[in-house]
């Protein structure tokens, strides 16, 4: 079987990013969840999941979840650089870098598992639809087009010259087409490094990205794959994906 562990999934659903563990569920008689409540033990402690799943979160949670944890933090990076599989949405991300600076200039210390900052402004909510790029790293070279929505108080930004305990190179989930990238001066979204996927989309990501979701079974070695709905899921990707294209498509609400 294979394990999928949602972290904290009382408060990590904010947008209804649970349905995205449910596609898999349903999309493969190979997946077994596991869910880690936050008086739990999590299940990573003492096994090895095949993915880590976290979604959108409010930001009093956020410090929440962050507390929760920090004392694992070191668990967080052996599973990290062995491999495992994460897929982390929304403003989760934000929990694993260093700090999140509030528009009143508190801090709030993050796992600093990776050279990432966010910066929040809880006067200006930024709302934008999305078109990217995702590489899928095979041979071939091929490209998944990617569609969701953004809904954020936050930046987030990369830091340089942050001395990190990373083995590899830190890169970005997605080359963006149109819409914005972490923040307004870069077009790349999302953060990627070894098997750790994270990104500011939102919502029922996986629904909404069928050709992505099959090559995330595939990579956590499910052979018994049957899309849920697959047919309807991809008619109405593709019309996303037309839609989003267009040039006089309105971005940013």
């Amino acid at each position: 079987m294979i394990k999928v562990e949602i972290l904290f999934p009382e408060i990590c659903n904010l947008y209804g990013d649970l349905q995205n563990i449910d596609y898999l569920k349903k999309s493969s008689d190979e997946i077994e969840i596991v869910e880690d409540n936050l008086v739990d033990e999590p299940y990573f402690l003492n096994n090895v999941p095949d993915l880590i799943y976290m979604g959108t979160l409010t930001e009093k949670s956020q410090n929440f979840a962050i507390e929760k944890l920090r004392p694992y933090r070191k668990r967080l990076m052996e599973l990290i650089e062995s491999g495992v599989h994460f897929l982390i949405t929304g403003n989760a991300l934000e929990i694993f870098g260093t700090e999140i600076i509030d528009d009143n200039l508190t801090k709030e210390e993050g796992l600093e598992i990776f050279p990432f900052m966010a910066k929040r402004n809880m006067m200006n909510r930024f709302n934008s639809l999305y078109l990217g790029d995702f590489d899928t790293d095979d041979l071939n070279n091929t490209k998944i087009k990617i569609v969701g929505y953004k809904s954020q108080f936050t930046q987030g930004y990369f830091l340089k010259n942050y001395n990190t305990n990373l083995s590899g190179d830190l890169g970005y989930m997605f080359d963006t087409e149109r819409g914005t990238g972490l923040n307004p001066e870069i077009m790349e979204e999302g953060l990627r490094y070894k098997n750790f996927m994270g990104t500011y989309l939102l919502g029922p990501f996986l629904i909404l990205n069928p050709p992505f979701t099959k090559w995330l079974l595939k990579k956590l070695g499910c052979e018994n794959i049957a899309l849920a709905f697959e047919e309807a899921a991809l008619k109405a990707y593709n019309i996303r994906v037309a839609e989003y294209s267009e040039p006089d498509r309105g971005f940013t609400y």
